[in-house]
């Protein structure tokens, strides 16, 4: 028989990746250029967008206000520590979610998060009745369940809509994995706690990572979806395309969020409102 030779890609499947590269490094550079000194001052700009900021409601590296409230640094801590154990542990095309009852337990901590964050809202009003003082540590271990949630729920949708091969295999199998989660999460909450500055510096930076993490997944996911390009990776070279394109959306997101704020307030502190 006779040797059929590959037809060449078209240039426009390589010229692709380039300009989602040049796009990705534009919307990067013209943010960092734009936002305070430093890196804790990019984390500040990163927590900015997402989170209330307030003084009270924060731990503190020194005299310096952490990038996210103590609830948002337990939140995209868990998540990031979640997916980045998800992903190292053999679930990098793991497309099923957990078992039923190991999703009850997941909803059960956002039921947590839920009445904690309502009764801290209430002490906002004076006079108004809640069930116990809020605590910063409180709003940690919260927060940090619900961001092992995230990923755990996140991770999954993710997987299923970018690999054309994704695997129909539970995230989460047994409560036994759920547990290792559970665990890598309390000593993450121990060292918050520590109020160790030589701790607390690099956890705050990736509390940020965090964010940047769980909303490029998220656009990711969302722009597959809306240009139907679902599916389509079969290696892992095709990752780099898809997530340079959800990273882009999600610095936009965060800079665009950040003017306005910015803009309104004239500064890039956080609300000085009591605990």
């Amino acid at each position: 028989m006779e040797h059929i030779q590959a037809l060449p890609k078209p240039a426009s499947a390589f010229k692709l990746p380039l300009v989602v590269a040049g796009l990705a490094a534009l919307a990067f550079f013209s943010w960092l250029m734009n936002t305070p000194a430093g890196l804790l001052g990019k984390a500040d700009a990163v927590g900015y967008a997402i989170c209330h900021r307030i003084d009270g409601r924060s731990f503190h590296l020194g005299d310096r206000q952490l990038p996210l409230c103590a609830r948002c640094t337990g939140i995209y801590l868990g998540a990031l520590l979640g997916i980045v154990t998800l992903a190292v542990t053999g679930r990098g095309r793991a497309g099923a979610l957990p078992p039923w009852k190991i999703v009850a337990v997941l909803v059960g901590f956002i039921a947590l998060m839920g009445v904690d964050g309502v009764n801290s809202y209430l002490t906002l009003f004076p006079g108004l009745p809640h069930l116990y003082e809020p605590q910063n540590w409180l709003r940690l271990i919260t927060g940090t369940l619900n961001g092992l949630t995230l990923a755990a729920l996140i991770y999954p949708v993710f997987n299923q809509t970018l690999w054309r091969n994704w695997k129909n295999q539970p995230v989460l199998a047994n409560f036994r994995e759920l547990g290792g989660l559970l665990v890598l999460a309390a000593i993450v909450i121990g060292l918050v706690l520590s109020d160790n500055p030589i701790v607390l510096y690099p956890l705050a930076l990736l509390s940020a990572l965090g964010v940047v993490v769980l909303l490029t997944l998220l656009d990711t996911v969302i722009l597959l979806v809306v240009i139907r390009r679902e599916n389509r990776v079969e290696h892992w070279t095709g990752v780099i395309t898809p997530l340079l394109a959800g990273f882009t959306l999600a610095i936009l997101q965060i800079g665009f969020v950040d003017a306005v704020r910015f803009s309104i307030f004239h500064t890039w502190g956080g609300l000085n409102l009591p605990g």
